[in-house]
């Protein structure tokens, strides 16, 4: 008797099927508890996959044979299945399926299936979880190191990023970290980048040389406020700060960020 009706006569198929489709690893058995989903792309709102008979090649007995799912049986091989058991229809509908933790034959069943694209088919495939839930805990940690670099910097190096995003600083110091702590939450790479970023620390002193009337931006040129002397056109449909701020930047604009900043003080 073969080894796969040995296990069949022992009447113990489920803990057979169990050893096919559960990992040693425990955090596989952890999301092979969880309902798992089943996507058919060209599915359309109702999709009968078909039930005939399939000869598939089974790697633990090593040997070809007939799979097919019924719903009441514990094993998807036929050898294993009663002599009176009944092909279950396999529906997906609106393109999913839902195959739930109890269903450990119909899971087993789409796993070894050939129109599996895991199996080089075309028709269906699993929907993977854990590249979402590493994802997720990326983006997690990733606020609590936005949120760590808040608590950590000194006021003025945040007062500095807080006028980079066009925060309003003339309100108390915990004021001005709460919306910082809003924007570290929301986009905490760009946040965490703002530290860095020259484009950043240079807007910021922009932005305090318009508040202190050194300069002021206009949508065709960026002037000096005392004598209206113009520092730089602006091209039409340009944003005045972005142009301004690249001009700084270069060797160009060098002189004008020393006056800035002998005028800042």
């Amino acid at each position: 008797m073969s080894q796969a009706n040995t296990k069949a006569g022992r009447g113990r198929p489920r803990k057979n099927v169990s050893k096919i489709s559960v990992s040693s690893d425990s955090s596989v058995v952890n999301r092979d508890r969880a309902t798992k989903l089943w996507i058919a792309p060209k599915g359309g709102n109702v999709y009968l996959l078909g039930q005939r008979e399939l000869s598939v090649f089974d790697e633990e007995s090593g040997k070809i044979r007939v799979l097919r799912y019924c719903a009441g049986e514990n094993s998807v091989w036929r050898d294993e299945q009663s002599e009176y058991a009944a092909k279950s229809p396999i529906v997906f509908r609106d393109k999913n399926l839902f195959v739930g933790p109890d269903q450990p034959n119909l899971q087993r069943f789409l796993e070894l299936h050939p129109s599996n694209m895991a199996n080089s088919g075309s028709v269906f495939y699993m929907e993977d979880n854990s590249a979402k839930i590493e994802q997720t805990v990326d983006d997690e940690f990733l606020i609590h190191d936005a949120v760590t670099l808040l608590r950590s910097k000194d006021l003025d190096e945040l007062m500095a990023v807080a006028i980079s995003f066009s925060i309003d600083t003339d309100r108390p110091a915990s004021e001005i970290k709460h919306d910082l702590l809003i924007k570290a939450k929301s986009s905490p790479q760009t946040f965490i980048d703002s530290f860095d970023n020259p484009v950043v620390a240079m807007k910021a002193k922009i932005r305090q040389a318009e508040k202190m009337q050194i300069v002021k931006l206009s949508e065709d040129a960026i002037r000096w406020y005392d004598t209206n002397k113009t520092i730089i056109i602006v091209p039409p449909g340009k944003d005045p700060m972005d142009i301004f701020v690249r001009y700084c930047l270069t060797e160009g604009g060098a002189a004008v960020v020393a006056q800035i900043d002998k005028e800042l003080g």
